[in-house]
């Protein structure tokens, strides 16, 4: 016959194996259990109706107030009329696998901006061990493991985080879809980052040997289709437009002038750039954030965006790939930019950081700068305010001032 008392970490601790296996009841929360088997193991059980229970985890990996959380919620369901048993029995018809594919996948590249995206990262880090998981027997310590052992592969907190945070999204839609009657890992915390690390960005000599490069890239790019316009005209043949130059070198300034992220450069369409008001618009759509923000084009942006618009055919996107489609990676000429450049540890992202960066050493505001770059809080704006040291250093010097003059006024009031 079991007892009722406060389940918690004291209680827990308290605990000893007996010859038989226990239970011990909440006496606050009707219907949260914990059960102490033979063994010694302690287990969080849920009782929502006569002979009617579910398992919520172990002791050992769950806290109390965790726990305490997840029976609320079940017992929320169940006044509602759903049956966590129903879900249950659907959890194991499905592993990770075949719940991503076969209802995940449509869900997500319908009504999710990156579906398709989401999907690889799925599929290429967690398919090769846990995509013959059943959903319900899917463990915190599983995902425990896989992140220590990424993070000692080399990969940064940033990116684990960045991996883990579709896998809890996928399996939170499998408890909103009656699959699972808890989310498995929804004690899983993001790895704690720097959001005041230092910043990438182009240092003037960098940004000089990037445009140099640029430079001798359009160069070659017009001998070759000079080159090969005189081996046409030779033969008869049509010739070739003339070239300026490629993609690269507008997508490169455009980045540097804008702060655009490298989707919102490939999702850009001619009908987002308002010429006449030297305005770009970045459409919430292709936004990270969902949200429309519009950016002020500086004359070398505007410059460099009607070069472009002269040499290239509109077909909507103001830098369309092959065929007409969507650029999905520009990585190649990147790289090869960067080495021509003698450029090393940057990332294509770090044009962003340096159009901020600049912004932020010429004196202007955070709350601008975090209005071009979209930034939905000021907490990701402010990895640039170290970078504006010229308002701290006033701030500073007015301490000195109102000392002085608290010093006068007291020599004041001494005469």
């Amino acid at each position: 016959m079991s007892k009722k008392v406060v389940i918690n970490n004291a209680l827990i601790r308290s605990l000893k194996p007996r010859d038989k296996s226990y239970e011990i009841r909440d006496a606050k929360l009707s219907g949260f259990i914990i059960r102490v088997q033979p063994s010694g193991k302690k287990t969080y059980v849920c009782q929502y109706g006569r002979g009617k229970r579910v398992t919520i985890g172990p002791a050992n990996v769950l806290k109390p107030t965790e726990a305490r959380d997840r029976v609320k919620g079940i017992l929320a369901e169940v006044y509602k009329g759903y049956d966590p048993q129903a879900a249950k029995r659907k959890a194991k018809g499905h592993t990770l696998e075949s719940f991503i594919l076969e209802v995940y996948t449509p869900w997500a590249e319908t009504n999710h901006r990156n579906g398709a995206a989401t999907i690889s990262i799925l599929k290429a880090n967690f398919f090769a061990e846990l995509s013959k998981c059943k959903l319900n027997e899917i463990t915190p310590w599983q995902l425990e493991k896989w992140r220590s052992a990424r993070l000692k592969g080399g990969l940064k907190p940033a990116t684990v985080n960045r991996y883990i945070s579709p896998l809890k999204a996928a399996l939170g839609r499998a408890v909103q879809w009656g699959f699972l009657t808890a989310n498995p890992l929804a004690t899983i915390k993001p790895i704690k980052i720097d959001s005041k690390a230092i910043v990438r960005y182009l240092t003037g000599d960098e940004e000089i040997r990037l445009r140099a490069a640029l430079d001798a890239r359009d160069s070659l790019l017009r001998q070759k289709r000079d080159s090969g316009n005189q081996w046409r005209q030779e033969r008869g043949y049509k010739l070739r437009t003339t070239l300026k130059g490629d993609h690269l070198r507008p997508m490169v300034v455009l980045s540097l002038n804008t702060g655009l992220r490298r989707g919102e450069l490939f999702n850009l369409k001619w009908a987002d750039i308002d010429i006449s008001r030297a305005m770009l618009t970045v459409s919430g759509q292709g936004a990270k954030n969902g949200q429309t923000r519009h950016i002020p084009l500086n004359d070398e942006a505007m410059a460099e965006l009607r070069g472009w618009k002269a040499q290239s055919q509109d077909n909507g996107l103001v830098f369309p790939g092959r065929n007409g489609k969507r650029f999905d990676n520009i990585n190649n000429s990147w790289q090869k930019l960067l080495k021509d450049s003698d450029i090393v540890n940057f990332r294509w992202h770090d044009l962003r950081h340096t159009f901020a960066s600049r912004l932020v050493m010429a004196g202007v505001d955070l709350n601008t700068v975090r209005e071009l770059l979209g930034h939905a809080d000021i907490k990701m704006t402010l990895r640039y305010a170290h970078l504006g040291p010229q308002v701290k250093r006033a701030a500073v010097a007015k301490l000195v001032r109102n000392d002085r003059a608290t010093a006068g006024a007291r020599l004041s009031l001494k005469k």
